[in-house]
């Protein structure tokens, strides 16, 4: 979004009422926080602004005159800035204090809420989809178990019980796996967690979820991944959008198979994310609804008709683009734009 069209906003007050809008509006691409102003300059929510790179200040006139600034959100509770607002405000600019701004973050606080009980829904939907390929990967390692087990209560060679038993450890350490993955992709993300978050490393962590989906048999799987690759934003969410992709992408090739492409870049300070499959492709006529809550070309019962529409929605959170290249019977490539980050010491966060 050009800067241009967003909304400009100061915040005086710094207390509880300042940090609580700050972790609301920030997320917001369509609003500018161009600054924050207490007259304590040991006010909690002041860091706060600098850890997201949020002006701060104790100088009211220079905030509210000089910024270009179109809404004051006034959390101080002094009646006496308010009155000196109301006086020396730009002619531009509207005020929002006490009630008013209380109000405001409630709204916000709300449609927070809401949007993330439909992302959960919907992580919570596609785990049921892939219920008969998790149940199928679960399976195989515990019949495994049994077997050996079974085996071990007549063996009497010492050997062949450590090597047995080593293949019931290993057995048990695959079951673990695919629990520990389904249990982190289901949780609820966590509010206000943006960290630099590796895109190659979520990638892979999608493919292990997403393989649920469907059959993999006839599927070529391309890598095509730049060093460095990183965003800022919540893991639990970026990796909520590649599984949701990556799914959309299999479940496209699976009557006839087809070559499901993973790319990532880096370029001019911009990291692209290519998801790509040869599957059947999008009418031209749907691609503009695609995005809408509660569209979908599955049939009925096989599709929640959100996901395209949360992962817009965690993109422009994350201040990322979303667009789609498609034609029918040749397939289709959805690409993803972010602000380059440098990626965590620890590589890939989760």
């Amino acid at each position: 979004m050009d800067s241009t069209d967003r909304t400009k906003v100061a915040i005086l007050g710094a207390g509880r009422g300042g940090c609580a809008l700050i972790d609301l509006l920030h997320h917001i691409p369509s609003i500018e926080i161009v600054g924050m102003a207490d007259h304590d300059s040991a006010a909690p929510g002041l860091q706060h602004a600098r850890d997201l790179g949020i002006s701060v200040t104790t100088d009211v006139p220079d905030l509210i005159s000089n910024h270009g600034v179109s809404l004051i959100l006034d959390v101080t509770g002094d009646p006496e800035m308010e009155t000196y607002l109301h006086a020396h405000k730009p002619p531009a600019a509207d005020i929002l204090g006490g009630s008013a701004s209380h109000l405001l973050w409630t709204l916000i606080h709300h449609e927070s809420k809401l949007e993330a009980e439909l992302l959960q829904a919907e992580k919570l939907a596609g785990i049921g989809s892939f219920a008969a390929g998790i149940a199928h990967d679960i399976n195989n390692p515990l019949q495994l178990i049994l077997g050996l087990a079974e085996n071990l209560a007549e063996e009497r060679d010492l050997d062949a019980v450590h090597e047995q038993a080593r293949d019931i450890i290993e057995a048990v350490k695959r079951t673990s796996a695919i629990c520990r993955d389904l249990t982190r992709y289901s949780r609820r993300a966590s509010p206000h967690e943006d960290v630099p978050v590796s895109v190659n490393g979520k990638l892979d962590e999608a493919l292990k979820i997403a393989r649920y989906a469907s059959s993999f048999h006839d599927i070529e799987m391309i890598k095509q991944y730049q060093p460095g690759a990183a965003v800022k934003g919540n893991p639990d969410e970026l990796l909520h959008v590649l599984v949701n992709l990556i799914t959309n992408a299999v479940h496209a090739m699976e009557k006839r198979g087809g070559t499901l492409t993973l790319e990532t870049t880096v370029h001019d300070g911009q990291t692209n994310i290519r998801i790509s499959d040869t599957g059947s492709g999008i009418a031209p006529d749907k691609i503009p609804e695609i995005f809408e809550p509660f569209f979908t070309t599955k049939s009925p019962g096989k599709g929640t008709g959100l996901g395209l529409y949360n992962v817009k929605t965690i993109v422009d959170k994350m201040h990322g683009a979303i667009s789609v290249d498609s034609r029918i019977d040749r397939g289709t490539t959805f690409t993803l734009r972010f602000p380059n980050v440098q990626p965590s010491a620890q590589g890939s966060t989760s």
